[in-house]
């Protein structure tokens, strides 16, 4: 499916970020790539592709419309990844997550309209969007949000937000644009939060892995290999325009606990277990129905958890004996 995205120029934001530096190491031989980021989260200054003849790197924010026009100038291809995410983070700073997740995305729908060859765009969603409690959830299911003033549930009210903007340039002038919705992405080069990947660290070197809460939220991870294709079959087929779809392993469903019990187990690991409080509002229950995905698509999730865990030990390795 890779090789159907040829001779373009594709206008990647936050492309220096986990899923974006995968993405562009699928993209860059046979594309030309412009990296938009402001390099918080950085996995691809460290990699190969950093240095490509075809990948260019910008230092940018898309707050900043004017740069943001200047660096998209004549791309075929936009997929914008950009955005605040990770609770802690979040928590942090919900006016900044709230500003970059709706006025970026605006920023970034606004010029990619006035693109003279654009035929595609790409918008990164959450699986938030969905609430609380998500079982089955498919892309028409209503979209729930928490209480008002828990700082948590500003970055899924920003992403949603997002959404309705980039359906609304397609419907309203034709924009070809496309939502994807990751649940849990895991792997090599994530950076930033993420529980699998902190599981996985501590893991490899015997410390303990710390769970918030009772461990009992539920979860289905997906390989990050799985996501970029979804991707990459979401800027190929015609029929994936003006759709949203559900990007997600419905085969890799754990509660937390048994994730940390999984990732000590396939890495035989002399890791503890131990738990620690919970302050803030947390997703209980959160797994996909990817049925439109595979219709629409293709779409098929392909790396099951253990290989995952054992393929991003492996990266977290040879990451830690080169530090």
């Amino acid at each position: 499916m890779f090789e159907a995205i040829q001779n373009q120029r594709v206008f990647i934001t936050g492309g220096a970020g986990f899923i974006g530096s995968t993405l562009v190491a699928c993209l860059a031989d046979k594309n030309e790539i412009v990296v938009f980021d402001n390099m918080t989260r950085d996995a691809l200054s460290a990699s190969a592709y950093a240095k490509h003849s075809n990948v260019r790197i910008v230092v940018g924010s898309v707050l900043d419309p004017e740069s943001l026009g200047v660096a998209m100038r004549g791309s075929n291809i936009v997929i914008h990844c950009a955005g605040i995410a990770g609770i802690d983070t979040v928590i942090k700073s919900p006016v900044n997550t709230m500003h970059v997740n709706m006025i970026g995305s605006a920023n970034v729908l606004a010029e990619a309209e006035k693109l003279d060859a654009c035929k595609r765009v790409v918008c990164f969603s959450t699986s938030e969007v969905f609430g609380q409690h998500a079982i089955g959830v498919s892309e028409t299911h209503n979209t729930v949000v928490g209480a008002v003033g828990e700082a948590r549930w500003t970055y899924a009210v920003s992403k949603l937000a997002e959404e309705h903007l980039a359906i609304a340039h397609y419907k309203e002038t034709g924009l070809p644009t496309v939502v994807v919705r990751p649940f849990n992405i895991y792997g090599p080069g994530q950076v930033g939060e993420g529980a699998l990947k902190i599981f996985i660290q501590r893991a490899i070197q015997n410390l303990p892995l710390q769970i918030h809460g009772e461990g009992t939220q539920i979860r289905a991870w997906c390989f990050v290999d799985d996501m970029v294709n979804g991707v990459m079959l979401a800027l190929h087929h015609e029929n994936a325009i003006g759709e949203s779809f559900n990007i997600g392993n419905v085969r890799s469903v754990e509660t937390i606990y048994g994730l940390a019990n999984t990732v000590i187990r396939v890495l035989k690991s002399k890791s503890a277990v131990e738990f620690t409080r919970r302050d803030y509002a947390d997703v209980e229950l959160r797994i996909p129905s990817v049925a439109k995905a595979r219709k629409f698509l293709n779409f098929e999730a392909r790396v099951d958890l253990e290989e995952g865990i054992h393929r991003s030990a492996e990266f977290y390795r040879k990451q830690m004996s080169q530090a």
